[in-house]
């Protein structure tokens, strides 16, 4: 049985019946029926209802937003966001799919003609996350169903009711009924479930976006398979206050970009590397900033940080902070689990971090900021890309040129100058190394899961307009 817990009471929500094997190659036959259909609808009719999809998610905001709080504790106001940002992916590719996948044509030699054509592949299996559980399924699905795939979602168990509700949301918005299909699989069964499902006939692509030990997993099954896909895994951000900084602006944007979402982000602020000539400011003003951020009841306009969405989540952000202590960090503040209930974790600030630490060298999941000096710009750029990931980056400094620079030399799929990084729509998303392969959003999101092939013909003599 999968049972979904309110991580603020930690009283249970609901419980959900696991489906078996065959309940899961129904599922997918249903699907691949839809989708035969599916592909041959026009782009016009596929936007129409993407519009409408987006158009129901902001009527349904809030509804939406309360259960997103309930299931994995955001902050109200952040699940609103959240839910209104997944509405503008679905307008994004509404608006753009057709000319992302327009047909390109070029003129070769000899009189012959090429056209390269974007065409649907079948279903994509997406292995979705439970931090944006409504953002992270729509910005693979929106894409993916907009180039005439069909869409199977394995998602996080503890969000259960939020991938219930985007599969009414799709009906409701008047798709086919089984083009967009949600999978519940009890814990004890995922490897061997998503295995089958990788292996499926009909399932020809796998998008994974989650923890870099997942990704791992899901790539080697795709990989025997030979099923393509799209991995946005792990990060450990880095950024860079270098000594031309507006330290107090800097402080603003780091702080925010650590505490969103409870810091329960890949592309949260993690590791934060100033130079030694303003790190003593920058650590005054973020450690004041930490110290008043409110944590309590999501449902709480005042509160900034919620509780983790699950304790065995905040058992292991704790013991990493607690390695890092124990390694000659100092804490600043925070680094204690309260009493009582809710998995909560207060904000916590780690000064002197220095390679060979835990929160130097491993993801930290949670409202924890690492402080790390460098005491020259090229220390700083080889202190950011010591790291196996390479998902975020962002560099801070008074001369943009200079930012610049930085940030070409930084490892990372992202790189954001004086803000903190976030994905959009009009940008590719993705990382490098450990952080994952592919990209999603943008003209090239929509092109990850599909055919690009290639027609070649020659011209007829004096025919102008050739079919």
């Amino acid at each position: 049985m999968i049972i979904t817990v309110n991580p603020t009471t930690e009283e249970p929500i609901a419980e959900y019946q696991p489906m078996t094997s065959g309940e899961i190659e129904e599922m997918l036959r249903s699907s691949h029926r839809d989708y035969c259909s599916w592909k041959n609808v026009s782009l016009q009719e596929r936007s129409l209802l993407m519009r409408c999809l987006g158009g129901l998610m902001r009527e349904q905001k809030e509804s939406h937003a309360a259960l997103i709080s309930r299931e994995m504790g955001k902050p109200f106001a952040q699940a609103v966001a959240e839910v209104v940002k997944s509405a503008w992916v679905c307008d994004f590719y509404a608006d753009h799919a057709e000319s992302f996948l327009k047909p390109e044509e070029s003129e070769l030699d000899g009189g012959v003609r090429g056209v390269v054509k974007f065409e649907p592949i079948g279903l994509v299996l997406g292995v979705m996350p439970w931090n944006f559980p409504f953002w992270q399924v729509l910005r693979f699905a929106a894409p993916a169903i907009m180039a005439g795939n069909g869409v199977i979602v394995k998602h996080s168990p503890n969000v259960t009711g939020s991938a219930i509700a985007i599969e009414e949301l799709f009906r409701e918005a008047g798709f086919p009924q089984h083009l967009y299909r949600t999978v519940h699989i009890a814990i004890e069964d995922v490897d061997s479930l998503t295995g089958f499902m990788i292996n499926h006939p009909t399932v020809q692509g796998v998008s994974v976006t989650g923890s870099t030990a997942a990704g791992r997993a899901v790539a080697a099954k795709a990989g025997r398979a030979l099923k393509r896909s799209v991995l946005e895994l792990g990060g450990s951000d880095p950024y860079l206050v270098l000594d031309d900084a507006d330290v107090p602006k800097a402080v603003e944007v780091c702080a925010a970009a650590r505490l969103l979402n409870s810091g329960q982000s890949c592309i949260a602020a993690k590791r934060f590397i100033v130079h030694s000539s303003v790190i003593e400011e920058f650590e005054s003003l973020l450690l004041k900033r930490m110290q008043s951020a409110v944590i309590g009841d999501p449902f709480d306009s005042s509160v900034e940080i919620g509780p983790m969405a699950r304790n065995d989540l905040r058992e292991q952000l704790h013991s990493q902070v607690s390695r890092t202590l124990l390694q000659g960090a100092r804490l600043l503040c925070g680094g204690k689990i309260p009493a009582g209930k809710g998995f909560f974790y207060p904000p916590t600030l780690l000064s002197g971090v220095r390679k060979g630490m835990a929160a130097y060298s491993e993801e930290t999941f949670g409202p924890v900021a690492a402080l790390i000096e460098a005491a020259d710009e090229s220390e700083a750029i080889r202190m950011a890309n010591d790291t196996p990931y390479g998902l975020g980056s962002a560099v801070f400094s008074g001369n943009i040129e200079r930012a610049l620079v930085v940030a070409e030399q930084l490892e990372a799929g992202n790189c954001f100058i004086n803000s903190f990084v976030k994905s959009d729509p009009r940008l590719p998303f993705g990382g490098v190394k450990e952080s994952g392969f592919g990209r999603e959003l943008s003209r090239e999101g929509i092109r990850e899961f599909v055919n690009v092939k290639s027609h070649c013909y020659s011209i007829p003599p004096n025919d102008e307009n050739p079919q």
